[in-house]
């Protein structure tokens, strides 16, 4: 995959591309579905070689129709793209996970993915109830998935440490990676670590945290304006947001910005001509305040909800 980000050996033996384009912009009403396919095809123009959706998103067909927009153009071929997408949460039992690959897959227009992912460890009836399917009945669904060779490598993502032990524990196929929230201001140090010494890839979604275009007193920090980023920025010749993510891939992590702006998709990706000092490293991971992005309070009942309950 010649892009312009270098790629990450998984555990087992594929290869992961560290900066993926994220999607899932429809799914909150950010951008026009039309929106994510310019941007697909704009990332994979650029130089991207990764792209991260779900069904969820409910995107799977302009990714996918972005992808074939790119090929026919000659730009790539199919085995260049790596696609990652994921099972929600109300596909949970084991006789489900395939079928629902193979929806996703239609709705890509693709014979395979390369990564495919338990989304939560949550699982949830079709009406949005609580269900009681073990994340672990899930995972053979996902080992069965890799065997007929529709996904690549297999993964989990939003599970903790306990969750992702127990899991290893009681699998064939070891999870390849663990896609969770990581930003300056959720650092995840013990989780990210733990993943790491188990041979586990992290994954970093929400990846530029609370920055923002405008100053607001209601995020936390750090915000673009921040003087430390700023300082460290004016260093290197970078946006703050640039260093933010770099900051991440100095973690050893797999990073998954968002945007369908082409300007922004262009910065994104240029990340690779400077490097933070350790210090550096250090000074950012010291905004870390446990806040997250994303919530989902809704489900805290459920005996899997892998977030802070209070």
């Amino acid at each position: 995959m010649a892009g312009k980000a270098p790629v990450l050996e998984l555990n087992d033996g594929n290869k992961i591309p560290v900066v993926s384009l994220g999607t899932g912009r429809g799914t909150a009403g950010h951008a026009p579905m039309d929106e994510v396919r310019q941007a697909v095809f704009w990332a994979i123009e650029q130089g991207y070689r990764h792209i991260d959706t779900a069904a969820f998103y409910q995107d799977e067909p302009e990714v996918g129709q972005g992808i074939a927009d790119a090929i026919a153009k000659g730009m790539v071929k199919r085995e260049d793209i790596y696609v990652t997408t994921k099972l929600w949460n109300d596909r949970h039992a084991q006789d489900q996970v395939v079928p629902s690959l193979r929806e996703s897959l239609k709705r890509l227009n693709l014979e395979y993915v390369d990564l495919y992912l338990i989304h939560f460890p949550i699982a949830l009836n079709a009406d949005g109830s609580d269900s009681d399917i073990d994340y672990l009945e899930t995972w053979k669904g996902m080992e069965e998935a890799k065997k007929l060779g529709l996904a690549k490598s297999i993964g989990v993502s939003n599970f903790t440490i306990e969750q992702l032990d127990r899991l290893i524990d009681n699998c064939q196929i070891k999870p390849a990676v663990n896609q969770i929230e990581v930003h300056p201001a959720l650092t995840q140090v013990p989780l990210v670590s733990h993943c790491q010494k188990l041979g586990v890839a992290v994954m970093a979604y929400c990846p530029h945290g609370f920055l923002v275009t405008r100053k607001s007193k209601d995020i936390p920090p750090p915000q673009f304006d921040d003087p430390k980023l700023v300082a460290i920025a004016e260093k290197y010749r970078k946006t703050t947001s640039q260093v933010v993510l770099r900051y991440l891939l100095d973690r050893g992590l797999i990073i998954v910005p968002k945007s369908t702006n082409q300007t922004r998709l262009a910065q994104n990706l240029d990340l690779f001509d400077f490097k933070l000092t350790d210090e550096e490293v250090v000074t950012i991971g010291q905004f870390n305040s446990n806040s997250r992005v994303i919530i989902h309070p809704y489900w805290k009942n459920n005996v899997h909800y892998p977030f802070e309950r209070d």
